[in-house]
């Protein structure tokens, strides 16, 4: 897009705060979303041209595209017929609809093209650049001048550009135009040129340059000219790429020999209020494809974004700068790393930081570049985003060329959080997520909901973008040991829009500290990585600060059994293929360091078990401070310090049984550990220093000794820890025998058999309704009967609990104390009624102090010793009530129970 001084003076004015008209409609609007974005990252329902487009420009309400096409059509999905649009179309800002202006670019001989639209200062008068004879059948030499009222060719406009105008910028007396050409009007004028904006005739100014112009804007205060293009030099002078010349004689006011990389090209410039900014295409490697900030005062840099992945389109708005790329390497900027091509991204004009907006299109036909420019446009006080290019879809539905993004009406829901829920020690839970997606907020806020509550128990905000979404938490302090709860989470955006519930993530709470995990954290864990998840692609850090989660590839096995650890831990399983877990954090490691996991595996190819990588999903190109598998079993643990040096152990441990490692480095060298055991040590203090990110189950190998058939680990892993200190030999040794020391364990045992007695309906059984009830006046009492197992050996019962879940009945909850009480006589689900009745006991095992309102699971403690006594047979009990508030309850027949009634059972050592 090339915009005019007139456009440009109302973005400034925008910046600035001051846009008449535009100012107040658009505070409002964009507190919607996260600022300081202005636009929804939700595709508006847009007409779509059938070939590229190369070019926007607004006016009034209507937004003019210009490119290679024939004819648009509607909308994917819409009504309507395609029409003819020769290489041009006029649109609807805020329908996207075809408006009656028609418009054909043609050409005797070759292809038509338009590749360049800018509107007069008043938006009086359209420039259209590329290459065409024709408009309307007027005749024309590649530049035109449109009257926007009537839809018609200025005649008295009547420049001739003997070959394609790629760029063009517009003041109010001057046309200023880059590209192929080598004169103007029979002159010479090699790739920029200007003419008068009235009648066409060439200016004097003259900027010759030795290759194409692609870029062309006028700096706010009208002196200067800014080119841009595939030129080494500008009147004979070396500046690749990119020059800054009188605004009339063309003179050279800066260049910039060696300022871009040679193969680099620059292909737009965008200005505003505090400076100016530049696109750049490199081709082949070591290329600039990112983005270039300059000052308007001396035309030096502000900064660099040196993300890869050519930059085709600039736009600031707002103090932000969008841009369209297939930006797929950002490492460089301490962003993404080289995988995965973003075509629509958003920047503060400040600096290189991305913000959370992030539509996507695909590379789309022609060259696969896919968005290609961007314009502004405002109709009824909503502003318009609309992008152009050769892309085929937008945010993963068809769509082609054209689309467009709003100031208001975002719609678009976080995607929804992916919990688990984890307790080391009595009274605390923790719960984790990962931070949901959000395409145009990165700024969301989180509900927490306990036992199936309809009121949350927490929120918490938490920041995340498509490239960096952290692990969030809240810690449960409100929970009682031996005890089971469940949590679900959502995502809410600024709009309001809220994702479903997260799956439900279930815990039981010990009933004395969990010794292996928490001498984990004790000793100074920063990622730990139980690997007991049950959905992907989360993987929980349990670490004590909790922020370095990772994320599954390619689906390991999750949930294997039985764990390294004692008791209810499972291990993950990688297939040795193309399964592997990675960080989702992107750092740097000290000098000191450890770094330990358990291991299990038969195989005879090898991989790499742990390690430190400059990658993401993709294979890294530096990667060291890993512990690898030879084919024949032996371990490696390894550090790049210019040359591979390497600790490996003389024993083999591909056996099949669970085995423990650790790694060392600090001030006193390598020490490599294996089942409590000192196996090597190596004098080496250093290793290779780069950013990246921690991997399980796979990553890069070449190079390194004894180099295992698979890079990939076929075989299972549990317990990977990293800490940024060197672990004892004393710890590693407490952390292996903690690991064989028994554990508590929870069972959970569901109702065998339940129903409940009506007095107001003496000879009803309800054993098949689904329903459970309680009250004292008049009497509702609910019968479960429980085949308790028995204590496995060597353990006793710790705890026993209680869960009910109430109905969603208006009022199921109650304000009554419900007793939990032994029953004393016999029962059966099918067969018992009021007249019947079992006789209940005492003392209660347990109680409820009121049920709240609303479907939930709630819970109490029972006497243990009760339950104790009974192992191992049927026990009956039941809910009673003296009050007159009827409390409802799922049966353990009902399709919404949760699971309940249901006893957790914690049975640990005497």
């Amino acid at each position: 897009m090339r915009r005019s001084r007139g456009l440009a003076a109302a973005l400034a004015l925008s910046l600035a705060g001051t846009g008449a008209g535009m100012g107040l409609g658009l505070v409002q609007q964009a507190a919607a979303i996260t600022p300081p974005v202005a636009f929804t990252a939700d595709a508006l329902s847009t007409w779509q041209p059938n070939g590229v487009v190369w070019a926007l420009a607004e006016a009034n309400g209507t937004v003019f595209a210009g490119g290679t096409f024939s004819a648009v059509r509607p909308p994917e999905g819409g009504a309507g017929s395609e029409q003819s649009a020769v290489n041009f179309v006029a649109l609807d800002a805020a329908t996207g609809a075809p408006t009656s202006c028609k418009l054909s670019f043609t050409v005797g001989g070759g292809t038509a093209t338009v590749r360049a639209l800018t509107l007069s200062p008043d938006k009086e008068t359209l420039y259209a650049g590329g290459y065409f004879g024709a408009v309307n059948g007027t005749p024309v030499s590649s530049l035109a001048a449109i009257d926007v009222a009537t839809c018609t060719v200025k005649t008295s406009f009547r420049p001739a550009f003997a070959a394609t105008v790629r760029a063009l910028a517009v003041t109010d007396d001057t046309v200023y135009a880059g590209g192929d050409f080598l004169t103007v009007a029979g002159q010479p004028r090699q790739r920029f040129a200007a003419v008068d904006a009235a009648d066409g005739a060439l200016r004097p100014f003259v900027a010759n340059a030795d290759e194409p112009g692609r870029a062309v804007e006028v700096t706010p205060d009208g002196n200067n000219v800014v080119l841009g293009g595939d030129f080494f030099t500008v009147n004979g002078t070396n500046t690749h790429a990119l020059a800054v010349v009188n605004a009339t004689s063309g003179a050279l006011t800066k260049t910039y020999s060696g300022f871009i990389e040679t193969n680099s090209v620059v292909k737009d410039i965008a200005t505003d209020a505090t400076g100016f900014y530049t696109a750049n295409e490199g081709t082949g490697g070591g290329v600039f494809d990112g983005r270039i900030a300059l000052n308007l005062s001396d035309f030096n840099q502000r900064w660099r974004d040196t993300c890869l992945g050519a930059t085709q389109a600039v736009l600031p708005y707002q103090s932000v700068l969008y841009s369209a790329s297939h930006a797929h390497d950002c490492s460089s900027v301490g962003e993404f790393p080289d995988g995965q091509r973003h075509h629509l991204l958003a920047q503060p004009t400040a600096g290189v930081g991305k913000l959370g907006w992030a539509p996507d299109t695909n590379d789309g036909i022609g060259e696969g570049i896919g968005p290609r420019v961007m314009t502004v446009g405002s109709k009824g006080g909503v502003q318009y985003l609309w992008v152009g290019g050769e892309f085929t879809t937008v945010n993963g539905g068809a769509q082609q060329s054209l689309t467009r993004f709003a100031s208001t009406g975002d719609t678009g829901a976080p995607t929804v959080p992916v919990a688990s829920a984890v307790s080391f020690k009595p009274g605390e839970v923790q719960v984790r997520w990962r931070t949901s997606l959000d395409l145009d907020d990165s700024a969301l806020t989180y509900k927490v909901y306990r036992n199936g509550a309809a009121t949350p128990i927490a929120t918490v905000t938490a920041d995340s973008l498509f490239f960096k979404r952290p692990q969030a938490s809240w810690t449960d302090t409100t929970v009682a040991a031996g005890q089971s709860y469940t949590y679900r989470v959502t995502a809410t955006d600024a709009a309001g829009n809220t994702s479903a519930l997260s799956r439900t993530a279930s815990v039981t709470v010990p009933t004395s500290v969990d010794g292996y995990p928490n001498a984990v954290r004790a000793d100074g864990a920063q990622l730990y990585w139980r690997y007991d998840e049950s959905a992907l692609p989360f993987v929980a850090d349990s670490s004590d600060g909790g922020n370095q989660s990772g994320v599954h590839l390619n689906a390991p096995a999750l949930r294997q059994t039985p764990g390294a650890v004692s008791g209810a831990s499972t291990a993950i399983g990688f297939n040795g293929t193309d399964t592997q877990v990675y960080g989702d954090r992107r750092q740097t490691v000290g000098g000191s360091y450890s770094i330990e996991t358990w291991f299990k595996t038969n195989t005879t190819r090898g991989g790499k078990l742990f390690g430190f990588g400059s990658n993401q999903a993709r294979g890294s190109n530096q990667y060291d401070k890993h512990i690898y598998m030879t084919n024949d079993g032996r371990l490696v643990y390894g550090v790049y310090t210019g040359a591979t040096r390497t600790v490996t152990t003389s024993a083999t441990y591909n056996d099949n049984k669970w085995h423990h490692v650790v790694a060392t480095q600090g001030p006193g060298g390598m020490t490599l550990y294996v089942d409590g055991a000192q196996k090597g040590t190596l004098g080496v203090t250093t290793h290779e220093n780069f950013a990246g990110y921690w991997h399980a189950g796979g990553d890069s190998l070449g190079g390194w000794p004894d180099r295992p058939t698979s890079e990939y680990w076929a075989g299972q892993l549990d317990e990977s820890a990293v800490y940024p200190s060197v672990l004892s030999a004393a710890q590693v040794q407490n952390h292996y025998t903690l690991a064989s020391a028994p554990a508590d364990s929870a069972l959970q045992v569901t109702a065998a058999e339940d129903t409940y007695a009506n007095a107001g309906a003496p000879d009803t059984n309800y054993g098949t309704s689904g329903s459970l009830a309680v009250r004292g006046t008049s009497l509702y009492v609910s019968y479960l009967r429980f085949n308790l197992p028995a204590a496995p050996a060597g353990t006793v019962l710790k705890s026993a609990t209680l869960s009910v879940k109430t109905s969603t009945m208006s009022g199921a909850g109650t304000t009554d104390t419900v007793s939990v009480v032994p029953v004393t006589g016999s029962w059966t689900e099918g067969g018992t009624t009021y007249n019947n009745r079992p006789g209940l006991g005492s003392p209660a095992l347990g109680s409820f102090a009121g049920i709240a309102d609303g479907s939930a699971v709630h819970t109490t403690g029972l006497d243990t010793g009760t339950v104790a006594a009974a192992l191992g047979g049927g026990y009956s009990m039941a809910l009673s009530s003296t009050g007159t508030d009827a409390l409802w309850l799922w049966s353990s027949g009902a399709a919404a129970n949760e699971g309940t009634p249901q006893l957790t059972l914690t049975f640990g050592t005497p």
